[in-house]
């Protein structure tokens, strides 16, 4: 028997309808082990040696994949074919302590059943170098992340995360918000003339050119003069050009381009894309078993092999035409720094059409195949063509303009459009009569409208995609996470108006101290550079340890610039640092370990009583936590003793002690044991500390003062 390990479950049972007889396909279910979560996990040094732990909930998981490996004759790592997929591979080796010199990893980049039984024939090792690619950008996404988030929450007293990347992304989302903020409007005037020729029909045009240069009134003064001097013109055709207009069809998705269309044509986020395609990827259920239909979705490639677009042609002549077929096939470029590992999104079978598949695809997943469909399949076809007329209209010194074209050939039109609604009533699908030069055209009326220069627009998640592809900052697989990361409800650094990003207040905090303290990480270019010195890992040009460590030494200069504040030591003099610990925020003298004085950030929220420590003697003061009031003792850290001051009400059903009006995180009010821990007991009513003479479950009061049981079940509830 010959063992396929696989990520999914769905992939595995996918793979498993090709393979019969002497395969078992498996999943690893995702990573099988990773950086630890409550920790940095990394050996600060000369080396960065990652310290990989497995989590508990992957241990049956393992278990499961060590007795299927044990009895397998051969052992084949089928994860997914980008560098994560590689580490993930290359874990599973060191797990399972399979041989890292045998051919056992496999890849494709589709399921289908000659392109595994094709990967089977040519297994290889497991690319060393892709894995070293992956482990610099874990590392130093772990080092960045573990480091400056505990500086910046310290610092701006927040629960605050603070990726590599993330935090570039969300600087240019804080940007644009300040420059539409600090927007000053201009004024400006458009005029149009409603001109006619003899015997003709009329049309308007647009003032753009005042003796050869663009030009627009900036004044109601301006524009009436303007206005005056053109009533008094003579209007005639100054040119008229004709030509045929083509327009390529556009390439097939890549993972930018996918999302960005996700959301705009269909209003889903990029993380839903991504967790679309992955299953269209992995495969669906139908009534021939699971059936795959794109190929994969982590792609900066627009690239297709050259038998799909074989099969591509041969269905377009059938189905649409052969007018429809290109002179030549279509053939794209990738970006320069693509890394073309892989084809572009595109279905697997050109047959099977979204209308074939629609009864088994839910909603979202039937319009996400259709678009990637229709996109390849316009790809291939021909170019759309317009019969298109621009019109110059002279007056005086002044230059009026229109323009108008009109479809002649649909071309890859017919499957995907993909026209922008045109802005500008100087441009567009203006119907015009036949007209010649020189001829002279009468004017009818003049169109006198004040304007006023616009804002740039905020971000969509697509455009801020699109931004962020051209800058060079991320890869295709960590846009969607980016995306979420910036839309996380626990901090929420943006939220959506419509489809607009608007950064929330603690963005403009944390993006300033992050630009103030750590200039390079925040710089589009390095973090661009940065991304590029990472590729060059996975091509086999850089040592990862020596990048983390060119990297790590001004950044651990600048974290303890960051940290360090204006407060004095009252101990040595000093200045103190700003940590954050188990209990909160603290300074603490940068004299470490001589002198050891440490003392509260958060002095505005403590408040002097005239209670005393009953510990130590000294001075009680109040303070507010997640759970509500409580004492605390002024001689903190050394001295922990601290009383509640939460309101009892009820009592106890389990213990007969009091229980605890207290507020959960989410705004709701709860009843505990004030014994807790020791009594663990919570109800979301006031327990009365009786109960129910018929069932036996605690009684509670309600706010009527009405006492039944607490179990909704009894008679007495």
């Amino acid at each position: 028997m010959q063992l396929i390990i696989v990520e999914s479950p769905h992939k595995a049972k996918t793979i498993e309808k090709f393979l019969k007889g002497d395969y078992k396909v498996d999943a690893s279910k995702g990573h099988v082990r990773d950086l630890p979560s409550n920790y940095m996990g990394v050996r600060i040094g000369s080396t960065f040696e990652p310290h990989y732990v497995i989590a508990p909930e992957k241990k049956q998981d393992i278990k499961r994949l060590e007795n299927a490996a044990k009895k397998a004759d051969k052992v084949y790592l089928a994860t997914d074919p980008d560098r994560e997929g590689e580490a993930i591979s290359w874990h599973l080796a060191e797990v399972l302590g399979l041989d890292q010199n045998d051919a056992n990893r496999i890849e494709f980049n589709e399921i289908s059943e000659k392109a595994v039984k094709k990967a089977l024939a040519n297994p290889r090792k497991i690319d060393k170098n892709l894995v070293d690619a992956q482990q610099a950008r874990r590392v130093l996404d772990r080092i960045v992340g573990y480091s400056i988030s505990p500086a910046a929450s310290s610092r701006l007293n927040d629960n605050l995360s603070a990726g590599r990347v993330q935090s570039v992304a969300l600087k240019m989302v804080v940007d644009r918000e300040r420059e539409i903020t600090s927007f000053k409007p201009q004024e400006y005037w458009n005029l149009k003339a409603d001109v006619k020729p003899d015997g003709k029909s009329n049309f308007k045009v647009l003032l753009v050119e005042k003796g050869d240069k663009k030009y627009k009134p900036s004044n109601a003064e301006e524009a009436t003069a303007v206005e005056n001097e053109l009533k008094s013109a003579k209007f005639y055709v100054k040119s008229v050009k004709r030509a045929v207009m083509k327009k390529h069809a556009p390439a097939p998705y890549i993972t930018s381009t996918l999302q960005q269309d996700g959301s705009i044509r269909l209003n889903l986020t990029a993380p839903q894309v991504m967790q679309i395609a992955q299953r269209l990827y992995e495969g669906v259920e139908t009534p021939r078993g699971h059936v795959a239909l794109i190929t994969y979705m982590r792609t900066d490639s627009v690239r297709i092999s050259a038998e799909a677009q074989k099969s591509a042609l041969d269905y377009i002549g059938k189905t649409y035409g052969v007018e429809y077929l290109p002179e030549k096939p279509n053939f794209y470029r990738s970006k320069k720094d693509a890394q073309d590992a892989h084809e572009a999104i595109r279905p697997i079978d050109v047959n099977r059409t979204p209308e074939s598949v629609q009864d088994i695809l839910d909603k979202n997943q039937y319009k996400l195949y259709k678009l990637i469909y229709d996109r390849y399949v316009a790809s291939q076809m021909a170019e759309a063509k317009y019969d298109s007329v621009a019109v110059d209209v002279g007056a005086n010194d002044y230059v009026l303009k229109t323009s108008g074209k009109t479809l002649l050939f649909k071309g890859y039109l017919a499957v995907y459009d993909d026209t922008k609604k045109e802005e500008d009533e100087d441009s567009g699908d203006a119907l015009l009569p036949a007209l010649v030069d020189g001829e002279e055209l009468n004017l009818l009326k003049l169109i006198k409208e004040q304007k006023f220069t616009k804002p740039p627009i905020r971000y969509t998640e697509a455009t801020l995609i699109k931004s962020m592809e051209d800058k060079g900052i991320g890869r295709p697989s960590t846009y969607a996470t980016i995306m979420a990361k910036l839309s996380d409800k626990k901090r929420e650094y943006v939220r959506k108006e419509k489809k607009y990003l608007v950064p929330n207040d603690i963005s403009y905090d944390l993006i300033d101290f992050l630009v103030k303290y750590f200039p390079d990480i925040m710089d589009i270019s390095f973090t661009a550079k940065m991304e590029d010195d990472l590729d060059d890992i996975g091509e086999g040009g850089k040592d990862w340890h020596k990048l983390i460590a060119d990297f790590y030494a001004p950044f651990h200069k600048q974290l303890q610039d960051a940290k360090v504040t204006d407060v004095v030591c009252d101990k040595c003099g000093a200045k103190m640092i700003i940590n954050s610990g188990r209990y909160g925020n603290y300074y603490a003298c940068s004299n470490y370990p001589d002198c050891q004085n440490i003392k509260a950030v958060n002095e505005k929220v403590v408040i002097p009583t005239d209670k005393i420590c009953a510990k130590c003697g000294a001075i009680m003061v109040e303070r507010e936590g997640k759970f509500g009031k409580f004492l605390a003792c002024s001689n903190y850290p050394s001295c922990k003793h601290t009383v509640s001051m939460t309101e009892s009400v009820g009592v106890c059903p389990e213990c007969g002690r009091p229980t605890k009006k207290m507020t959960s995180r989410g705004g709701k009010v709860f009843y505990g044991c004030s014994s807790y821990p020791n009594c663990k007991f919570m109800s979301w009513d006031i327990p009365t500390g009786k109960r129910c003479e018929l069932c036996g479950h605690y009684t509670i009061m309600t706010e009527d003062g009405e006492v039944k049981c607490s179990n909704k079940k009894c008679k007495n509830g």
